[in-house]
């Protein structure tokens, strides 16, 4: 899809979008206690060969954050760029994880969701609490003619995520810009008053949860199909960095 996309100046909606995920970041860091980890700090600026795909990633962790991901990649001479800000929860509450993901191919590009910490087909409890609430949400955006659902071609990644998410592309508009920054801060500012209002988790219970996140986390990096794509941008090398980045391979920071 990259290497069909014409060559057009995306910086506008590339800055706009970067502004979206700043405002959910800053929403992020005035309610948790977050460190730099430097594991990654090679990554905090890269690119390819000849320069012109450059991105940056960023981890963080804390007291109730176990793992967070804050990322963008652009190609300067297509109209390509995608961005993510993951939050992936300690095991000491049980509410879900929180995932971003804007881009422009030649459309808009967003992936909203609660990553679930259990099985929400045996768990009616947690689904019910975290899951029927958004579903409304779900149907409308569903139903709106201006948006068109993106599908994963990765099964693992369809199955990874949650059946209330918001995944779709739209036109570069500022209405659909604007439908983007209100979903975006809704889920975002319903997940805090989760996190505020949650119970502990037994601690016998704990390290199983741990084990759990970890690997989906682990999962999901490394089977997502567009690390195919990186290869050929940046090498096996830095793409495998990249990969681990995103799951904590080469984590620093307990």
């Amino acid at each position: 899809m990259i290497q069909q996309q014409p060559d057009t100046n995306n910086t506008p909606v590339f800055e706009q979008l970067g502004a979206i995920i700043n405002e959910l970041r800053q929403k992020i860091d005035a309610r948790f206690e977050l460190h730099p980890d430097p594991g990654t700090k090679d990554l905090h600026e890269y690119s390819n060969a000849d320069g012109t795909v450059k991105g940056s990633l960023k981890n963080f962790s804390g007291p109730e954050i176990d793992w967070l991901v804050h990322s963008w990649l652009r190609n300067s001479q297509r109209n390509f760029s995608a961005m993510r800000l993951t939050t992936w929860l300690k095991p000491h509450i049980r509410v879900p994880h929180l995932a971003f993901e804007f881009g422009t191919m030649q459309n808009l590009f967003f992936y909203i969701d609660y990553i679930p910490r259990t099985d929400l087909l045996t768990d009616l409890e947690y689904l019910d609490r975290y899951y029927e609430p958004v579903n409304q949400t779900y149907l409308t955006l569903q139903d709106n003619p201006n948006l068109s659902l993106f599908t994963s071609k990765g099964v693992y990644l369809r199955l990874f995520r949650s059946p209330i998410n918001p995944c779709y592309t739209c036109a570069v508009t500022e209405d659909n810009l604007q439908l983007i920054r209100t979903v975006a801060n809704e889920m975002v500012d319903r997940w805090l008053i989760w996190v505020d209002e949650a119970e502990p988790v037994p601690e016998d219970t704990r390290d199983s949860l741990a084990e759990r996140d970890l690997f989906l986390r682990r999962t999901s990096a490394e089977r997502d199909p567009g690390n195919q794509m990186a290869v050929r941008m940046f090498g096996e090398e830095l793409t495998n960095k990249l990969i681990r980045g995103l799951w904590g391979g080469d984590r620093t920071n307990s």
